[in-house]
């Protein structure tokens, strides 16, 4: 591994897979003195949240109609997990005694995690892996690939 890494990015969303992602790199990266390591994690965006109202339950009212406390509830809950996800991140790091900065963003994780590899110049992006089997891969597609 190249010790002249000035930024990486690890992504993470709470998985086994991301979190083994992030012991890899904090074991294996080696960064310049003035380099940084950066965890990323990305929140669902509200508006899918609020797509997910009452009203859209069978008997559960007019489908048109939001409901400001449901909607709250989505947004507090997706702010819990987002909190779970980097305190466990954090965990990690701390045990490691890696300094680490964290970026929380709320969208489209692919868009969102390509955005901040462009905005911070990141000379590697660290991920976790599903892990799909042939049969799996056939149906669900792979997008990822290494080059």
């Amino acid at each position: 591994m190249p010790e002249n890494l000035g930024c990486v990015l690890v992504a993470v969303d709470g998985s086994e897979e991301s979190m083994n992602a992030l012991n890899w790199a904090l074991d294996n990266v080696k960064l310049r003195p003035d380099g940084s390591l950066v965890t990323i994690h990305v929140q669902s965006p509200p508006s899918i949240a609020v797509g997910l109202n009452p009203g859209s339950i069978p008997f559960g009212g007019p489908s048109d109609v939001e409901v400001p406390a449901f909607t709250a509830a989505i947004e507090a809950h997706q702010r819990r997990i987002t909190d779970a996800i980097i305190t466990h991140a954090m965990k990690i790091c701390a045990d490691k005694n890696a300094e680490v900065k964290t970026q929380i963003l709320i969208g489209d994780p692919k868009e969102k995690i390509c955005e901040s590899v462009e905005e911070l110049h990141a000379d590697l992006l660290v991920m976790g892996c599903r892990s799909f089997g042939p049969i799996k891969r056939m149906f669900l597609g792979s997008k990822l690939e290494v080059q």
